[in-house]
């Protein structure tokens, strides 16, 4: 029996595809292995969302090669999309896949040996067919990520994604659903809907919509808890809410991407809002889900970003208050607009940027958390540690509880008592 083992970097996309490759292969009789062992073939699904990513993703595959230098190294992901015959050009590689046509790697892998030389990158351009890949089984026992769609049209100005992704491809209704309805007959309580730009959903179908998959989502048994990963604000406006706020399992908390809190920067990153449409989309879902926790992406140090405009971020992000965020200083990426730009921020002023944000959303994430004690809510607890469980409330709080029995994957109602370091502490009252 030929071993794999398998290494992912980046989103939760990347993860949801691996999944679904490690199943082909499992399929097909191969033991999966960790990736720190000695194995046959390596297939390392890498990201290239900043330059960092890139690096990141040379060094796993140099690492696996040491490990086993006789072994098949594959590569496939958005690095290998954007830049296929660098990566091929690495020491050791022996296939590139971009993001297209992933479910074919299982038969490249067997018609090649560990000193092949193949590129199967295709043009990502002009793909509007969704990939069918479906995931039976995740290492998470408690929670299971859904990719309903793939691709981005939206060419933000420091992005490369819709570059490595194509456009926007949507996957059919009913394959969600069979394979939503798949996860739950096998115990899984709670659903993410992912994708590169989930707010697309459905768009280029023209027979459904993201709230119509959520609303049909809704009635499966067995599942108990829907989120969605990162959105667009605009796609939260007055009319979704209204369509979706009666979702039972839909839940209370929305990770909303904001990038920056000054619309001079906004209308430069080309994202298509502005702050008092993010603030409006912000107050509607507040109003219409109790105990709503709003999080975020913030970049700090974008190109041309004065410190008056990086003034009025910070204002922004102290008034919206949100929950927890992402706080990222801006890299430049290769192939984009933005990186041409010769007015970029220095290292040094992106980093203090990046720390007052931070500052501030801890701030506020611990106000947010404080109004949540002395609440009894239900926790789906999923890891454990010396006695102590881990799990998550419905508005995505990290909760810590000791109990004397296991109940990992399992949903416990809890008494919040206090907050600390972005941490809920909490006694198992049922």
């Amino acid at each position: 029996m030929k071993t794999v083992a398998f290494y992912t970097l980046g989103c939760k996309v990347n993860q949801y595809e691996t999944e679904a490759v490690t199943e082909l292969f499992s399929d097909e009789g191969y033991e999966i292995v960790p990736f720190t062992e000695k194995a046959d073939i390596y297939i390392v699904n890498t990201c290239s969302v900043t330059s960092m990513s890139d690096r990141k993703s040379r060094q796993i595959i140099r690492r696996a090669k040491k490990t086993n230098p006789q072994s098949i190294i594959a590569v496939m992901g958005c690095y290998s999309q954007t830049a296929p015959n660098e990566v091929l050009d690495i020491d050791g590689v022996n296939l590139v896949l971009g993001t297209k046509d992933k479910g074919s790697i299982l038969n490249l892998v067997k018609a090649i040996d560990f000193e092949s030389k193949l590129n199967a990158v295709t043009d990502i351009r002009d793909n509007h067919t969704y990939e069918d890949l479906t995931v039976k089984r995740t290492h998470d026992r408690t929670r299971a990520y859904i990719k309903i769609q793939d691709g981005c049209s939206q060419f933000c100005s420091y992005c490369i994604i819709p570059y490595a992704r194509g456009p926007v491809r949507s996957r059919c209704e009913k394959d969600v659903i069979d394979e939503i309805t798949t996860l739950a007959e096998a115990g899984y309580k709670e659903i993410i809907l992912t994708g590169i730009h989930v707010a697309s959903y459905g768009k280029d179908l023209g027979n459904t919509s993201l709230e119509e998959l959520l609303k049909k989502a809704d009635v499966i048994d067995g599942i108990e808890r829907i989120r969605l990963s990162s959105i667009e604000p605009m796609t939260l406006n007055h009319e979704f809410v209204e369509k979706v706020k009666a979702c039972k399992k839909l839940c209370p908390h929305f990770h909303i991407s904001l990038q920056s809190g000054c619309d001079a920067t906004l209308k430069r990153m080309n994202r298509h809002y502005t702050t008092a449409q993010f603030e409006e989309v912000v107050t509607g879902l507040r109003k219409a889900f109790t105990d709503c926790a709003i999080t975020t992406d913030i970049m700090t140090g974008f190109a041309g970003e004065t410190e008056e405009e990086f003034k009025e971020t910070l204002d922004f992000v102290n008034r919206i208050a949100f929950a927890d965020a992402h706080v990222f200083q801006y890299s430049q990426r290769r192939g984009t607009p933005a990186a041409r730009k010769p007015d970029q921020v220095s290292p040094k002023i992106k980093e203090q940027r990046s720390k007052a944000v931070i500052d501030a959303v801890s701030k506020s994430r611990d106000t947010f958390q404080k109004t949540q004690t002395g609440k009894t809510v239900d926790v789906l607890f999923e890891t454990v540690d010396d006695g102590i469980y881990e799990g998550k409330t419905a508005n995505y709080i990290t909760v810590h509880a000791e109990y004397d029995k296991d109940i990992c994957g399992k949903f416990k109602s809890v008494l919040l008592k206090e907050s600390k370091n972005g941490i809920m502490y909490g006694k198992i009252v049922d």
